[in-house]
């Protein structure tokens, strides 16, 4: 599995912390993790939240990677911008046991995680935690495991994926209705490092191309 980390500009400084407790856990499982937000306080270039949804959207829908794994001072800005995106479904991560079942019962696709809000002593075991509950097992194995529950929870987590896509823009059609300056500012060394390294889809690659050359 390939994970993407990004931090915005308000947190920053949590980037270091919450790399080093990832990699501990995922590292070991054959994982490989992309840091593609800002890394330090002062990084260039400026992210916030709304340009972490920019690259989420990019990254997944592209399957330059499989999860994201993001945040902010509350968890609640990044959690909204991921899930305005076509192809994301984000889930709100305050503790190890909600990591678990959003991904057992939701089968989602990233995590937002409040890196200020109640992160005090002990943060990194609680971090670390998480990563664990989140990528220890398979995903999307439904909870409860009884009978007719695990089956119920797995389509109505396949239908989520399938009314977005109904109800919503194609991605291009989403990002182009948007400021294209929060989008080209989305486009980082780092993230264009990990996008043009896997991204699978060639209509996708052509827009970021595009956008980048203006």
């Amino acid at each position: 599995m390939k994970i993407a980390l990004m931090n915005e500009f308000s947190q920053a400084s949590k980037n270091a912390l919450v790399l080093e407790q990832l990699k501990d856990v995922v590292e070991p499982m054959g994982h490989t993790v992309y840091n593609t937000g800002m890394c330090k306080d002062g990084d260039d270039p400026y992210l916030t939240y709304l340009n972490l949804g920019v690259q989420a959207a990019l990254l997944l829908n592209s399957k330059a990677v499989d999860f994201v794994v993001t945040g902010c001072g509350t968890g609640q800005g990044a959690l909204m911008a991921l899930n305005a995106f076509p192809g994301v479904v984000c889930g709100y991560c305050i503790e190890p046991s909600d990591a678990y079942l959003f991904l057992q019962i939701n089968n989602g696709n990233a995590l937002s995680i409040p890196y200020a809000k109640g992160f005090g002593w002990g943060a990194e075991l609680n971090i670390h935690t998480i990563f664990e509950k989140a990528f220890g097992s398979p995903k999307g194995m439904g909870y409860p495991n009884e009978p007719g529950r695990k089956e119920s929870q797995n389509r109505n987590a396949a239908n989520l994926f399938k009314m977005k896509e109904a109800i919503g823009k194609d991605l291009i059609s989403a990002l182009k209705a948007i400021d294209q300056d929060i989008v080209k500012q989305a486009l980082s060394p780092r993230f264009l490092e990990c996008f043009n390294e896997g991204c699978q889809v060639p209509e996708l690659k052509a827009y970021v191309d595009e956008l980048l050359a203006k």
